[in-house]
């Protein structure tokens, strides 16, 4: 039998609490607090990513999601005035429903991981890939789902924007307010 090392303890421990920030963030029922619970499970992921010895997509994780992403949802937050404390409408009552599904897929991907490296072992003791192969195969694979990403996420500010503004313009009508 194996014993773990120092290194699997702490693989373990930061799973974990990544685990209980992304249960709380989609449990809580304020908005802000879910922004903030996903800031800590994905810093969680970037420790996870040093524990593998991958420093270039941990430093990604960092500047992309935590530094951009969450940024962005912070500002949507923002300009959406959404409710700071407790809101009635992050609750939709359908939490048996989604524990179901989150459950069978989690099942799922736990299985289809298990049986995919069932017979692998990672050597972490000899670093595998680069950081000039990480870039070649992330901008020669991977530009254009970046990119629709980058979109997506600059259409959703857009969003957010014009969502505010209208909500604005009906409260100045209803208050005796017009366009002047």
């Amino acid at each position: 039998m194996l014993s773990p090392s120092g290194q699997d303890v702490v693989f373990v421990l930061v799973g974990l609490v990544v685990l209980g920030a992304a249960v709380l963030c989609v449990t809580t029922k304020q908005l802000v607090h879910a922004a903030l619970w996903l800031v800590v499970a994905l810093g969680g992921l970037a420790v996870q990513y040093l524990l593998l010895t991958a420093e270039f997509v941990a430093w990604v994780q960092v500047l992309i999601y935590l530094g951009s992403v969450v940024v962005v949802l912070l500002f949507g937050l923002m300009l959406t005035r959404a409710p700071i404390g407790p809101s009635p409408d992050a609750d939709s009552g359908n939490r048996p429903v989604a524990l179901a599904v989150a459950l069978a897929a989690a099942a799922l991907l736990v299985t289809l991981v298990v049986d995919a490296f069932r017979t692998a072992w990672i050597d972490l003791e000899t670093p595998r890939g680069t950081a000039e192969q990480v870039g070649d195969s992330l901008f020669r694979s991977w530009v254009l789902p970046f990119e629709a990403l980058s979109v997506l996420l600059l259409a959703a500010l857009v969003g957010a924007i014009v969502v505010s503004r209208t909500r604005s313009q009906a409260r100045t009508r209803e208050h005796g307010g017009g366009d002047r």
